[in-house]
């Protein structure tokens, strides 16, 4: 094939109140057909974007299209500088740009001082809604939009120096398909080392998705909650790996659009598929929801401040009990943090209290997943592994209690209050000197308090925390050795959905 030649195309002045940035607009002619202009593609910025469609639409139709479309504004030199403050990232719930965390991302790059470039890329659409707001903010030298449409374009040569050029990448909104396609292509090479020279990546939506170590592609069709947990290997649910991983954000999974769509549940089923398939490393995996209009901002440090919506950590650290195609989901313990704006996470060091639990059983979530009451010992670290067991009636007495000493700790015990009078007895033993921690997600049905008892039936701590739904955490170290037994008791309301208590020894 013939080389391309470039031909400026004229676009008159902008339409009245449009952006006045510089803008770049070029149409791309095969040299082969240079005589009969229009195998083009167009590009130009939002100010003159009805201007180039209205010109390109006076030309032949195109007989071989390129694939890649690019939009500068701004400066049409790029910045260079021999150093960058970086890494910064950001990762938001739905596709458009969340000021207050782009511009902190901004900042962080370029140290307080100076100016620097951004790409912005797509799979798809027209326009640069993007750039049209990161060119407000302060410390922006230039803006492009490059809405690559092939998996070829990863090679492009115009688009990776764009790339390679920019000390910021932000992926837009769109579908993640696209962007896992261009895996192993030169654009994921250009796009590492925006961030290896101390540079950032980010987006939103798709875009968050694409920035997590494990990526929910969506190469089959989307899935919702209810599908997933019915069957957590529906032929929807399909991961890339091995695409990014962000320095302290290994082990992570992002899904978008969270509380709106309803996504908690889904996230639980592709934490399970990450620890069951070994996607992840160290057998836990990391969810990371975040709401529409959300936006975490990451620092180099790794700890993550949270803007507009909020955004919520799921982690799993165990094997799923059950997890198997055809079968619904069993999980016990799902570790939740909600974020709220302005709070902040550690993803360099992961917390290892300040969560609320849930569990999923045969592919049931249980009540309350949006919010719960946080554990709070922050002495020992999560558990990992463990075993379960489910109460067995009668045990409503201490003589009766179900003897949960002989299994391998943690264990997440399930049970129901079948009354309002219910007392629901667990026998366990410590040594002296041994910490016993205990968290039960209650569901919305009842109020059920936790006592922790020695073997005469003393109680040596409680939780009490009042309503329906309520969780219950304690913790306490035994001065003796000896049998003890957790007391899950009602207090007001009663049902059949299950309480889940994860019970660990340390």
């Amino acid at each position: 094939m013939a080389p391309a030649l470039l031909l400026p195309l004229s676009l008159g002045p902008a339409p009245a109140g449009a952006s006045t940035a510089p803008v770049t607009a070029l149409v791309t002619v095969p040299a082969a057909s240079a005589a009969v202009p229009g195998t083009a593609s167009v590009t130009a910025s939002t100010a003159g974007a009805h201007a180039v469609r209205q010109a390109a639409g006076t030309l032949a139709a195109p007989a071989r299209a390129r694939s890649v479309t690019r939009v500068r504004r701004g400066s049409s030199a790029d910045v260079s500088r021999s150093g960058w403050s970086g890494p910064a990232f950001v990762m938001n719930g739905s596709g458009g740009v969340v000021t207050a965390t782009m511009s902190k991302a901004i900042d962080a790059i370029r140290g307080g001082t100076g100016i620097l470039d951004v790409t912005v890329i797509a799979g798809s659409g027209t326009g640069t809604p993007e750039c049209d707001v990161i060119m407000g903010l302060a410390g922006v030298n230039s803006c492009t939009t490059l809405v690559l449409t092939a998996t070829g374009d990863g090679n492009d040569a115009q688009a990776n120096t764009d790339i390679r050029n920019a000390e910021f990448v932000y992926f837009a909104g769109g579908d993640q398909c696209r962007y896992v396609a261009w895996k192993g292509t030169a654009l994921e090479a250009s796009v590492e080392s925006v961030v290896a020279k101390g540079g950032g990546s980010g987006g939103g939506s798709a875009g968050h998705h694409v920035n997590s170590d494990v990526v929910y592609d969506a190469c089959g069709g989307s899935v919702t909650s209810a599908e997933a947990l019915a069957d957590p290997y529906r032929r929807s649910m399909t991961f890339t790996t091995g695409m990014f991983r962000w320095p302290n954000y290994q082990n992570t999974i992002n899904d978008s659009h969270f509380v709106a769509r309803d996504r908690m549940g889904r996230l639980m089923a592709f934490v399970a598929r990450s620890v069951k398939d070994g996607l992840v490393s160290g057998g836990k995996a990391w969810g990371v929801g975040v709401e529409e209009g959300g936006s975490l901002y990451i620092g180099r440090d790794g700890l993550a401040t949270l803007s507009g919506a909020a955004a919520y950590v799921v982690l799993g650290d165990h094997q799923p009990e059950q997890a198997v195609s055809g079968r619904p989901l069993t999980f016990s313990g799902f570790k939740i943090w909600k974020i709220a704006p302005g709070q902040t996470y550690d993803f360099a060091h992961r917390p290892t209290c300040g969560y609320y639990l849930r569990s999923v059983t045969d592919g049931v979530a249980d009540a309350n997943l949006y919010s719960g009451t946080p554990v709070t010992d922050c002495t020992t670290p999560p558990p990992t592994g463990g075993s379960g067991f489910a109460e067995a009636e009668s045990n409503d007495s201490r003589t009766a209690a179900n003897d949960i000493s002989g299994l391998t700790y943690p264990v997440t015990v399930t049970g129901d209050m079948k009354s309002s009078s219910d007392r629901d007895y667990f026998r366990l033993t410590l040594t002296a000197g041994q910490r016993v921690t205990a968290g039960c997600a209650v569901p919305a049905a009842y109020d059920a308090d936790l006592y922790l008892l020695d073997s005469s039936g003393n109680t040596l701590t409680r939780s009490v925390n009042a309503g329906a739904g309520a969780d219950e955490s304690l913790a306490h170290t035994a001065t003796s050795s000896g049998t003890y037994y957790l007391e899950v008791e009602a207090y007001g309301g009663s049902g059949t959905a299950d309480y889940s208590c994860s019970v660990a020894k340390g």
